[in-house]
């Protein structure tokens, strides 16, 4: 009795007192960097977690923080003749006559994830350029300290430099996953202030804002009905400005949006992407053909992870891109 009366105490009172004052147990719950999976990914060798006509390389940014790249070929560039340097890549990119998407990853693990490397092998099948990279302390990128505003800024010279190094008569997509999601419309409200945005964005599996999201989570739920649930733990994050507050920021993209979520998400709920969704409509004047939302059934099985397994995604994403395009070159 006394054994289990001292764990209640700790579970419900010391824990969330240690939670609510430390910012670095609050960065490491959002930002699962150190969950590494595949183990001893060699990022110099994409080839290595069964990727086709990929490079590895490295930028620098404004901050000086290193991030590391892969830049995946269209499938109907893959072929004997296409040397494997850096330069004839980057011409690739260059010259590119293929849509280009740039992928921004969830949380947990790397651009190395095999539920990624899926998606970046439909994109491939799709004749699609591809560029994925890890935030700062993901990867091989540097280790530096971690905050919203940190793999923001990492993203968004990423994305700068891709703008700036394709043609600009060649569509560019930015594609964010979970956490993702709240980084890509973080970074293309800033860049709509300077006038700057891709042809498009794909939100796979979004949440609204922080704040819902830590209060809907599954683990959440033994602890929210609790009277210091709030204070002890979405306050933090909102005061120490962890708080991808993606429908604040989603009213200030220019560009097409395009959500999709599966209704089986056993990490992001569903209703959480349809608040999004609705007020991107509430801002948007009702315009469908700036915002466009496909609800997954959960017959698929799809979940959180495997949207790319949804066998209508190929046609979802044609649609919309030729669509966008079109609109764009009218």
């Amino acid at each position: 009795m006394k054994i289990s009366a001292v764990t209640y105490l700790i579970l419900v009172g010391l824990l969330p007192i240690i939670f609510h004052y430390s910012y670095t147990i609050q960065k490491k719950i959002l930002f699962l960097n150190f969950v590494q999976w595949p183990l001893k990914t060699d990022f110099s060798d994409p080839g290595s977690v069964g990727l086709e006509g990929a490079r590895n390389f490295y930028l620098h940014t404004d901050q000086q923080v290193k991030i590391g790249i892969w830049q995946i070929l269209p499938r109907s560039l893959l072929n004997n003749s296409i040397p494997a340097t850096d330069e004839a890549y980057e011409k690739l990119l260059s010259n590119a006559k293929y849509p280009v998407f740039l992928y921004m990853h969830g949380n947990s693990g790397n651009r190395a994830s095999s539920h990624r490397v899926e998606l970046y092998k439909l994109f491939q099948d799709l004749d699609y350029h591809v560029i994925c990279f890890d935030y700062r302390s993901y990867g091989d990128s540097d280790v530096v300290e971690l905050s919203e505003l940190g793999v923001v800024t990492d993203s968004k010279y990423v994305l700068e430099w891709v703008l700036k190094k394709v043609n600009s008569t060649v569509p560019v997509f930015v594609w964010g996953h979970s956490l993702g999601t709240g980084v890509s419309t973080h970074v293309l409200a800033l860049l709509a202030a300077e006038n700057i945005q891709p042809t498009g964005l794909f939100l796979e599996a979004p949440f609204n804002n922080i704040a819902d999201e830590l209060t809907e989570h599954p683990f959440a739920q033994l602890f929210k009905h609790l009277p210091w649930f709030h204070w002890v733990i979405v306050e933090p994050f909102y005061n120490n400005n962890l708080r991808f507050e993606s429908d604040k920021h989603i009213s200030k993209i220019e560009c097409p949006i395009m959500i999709l979520h599966a209704e089986d998400d056993g990490i992001i709920p569903f209703f959480l992407a349809e608040k999004l969704y609705h007020a991107a409509i509430n801002s948007f004047g009702n315009n469908t053909d700036r915002i466009q939302m496909i609800k997954i059934d959960s017959s698929y099985g799809l979940g959180h992870k495997y949207i790319c397994r949804y066998k209508e995604l190929p046609d979802i994403i044609k649609t919309f891109v030729a669509k966008t395009y079109k609109n764009l070159t009218e």
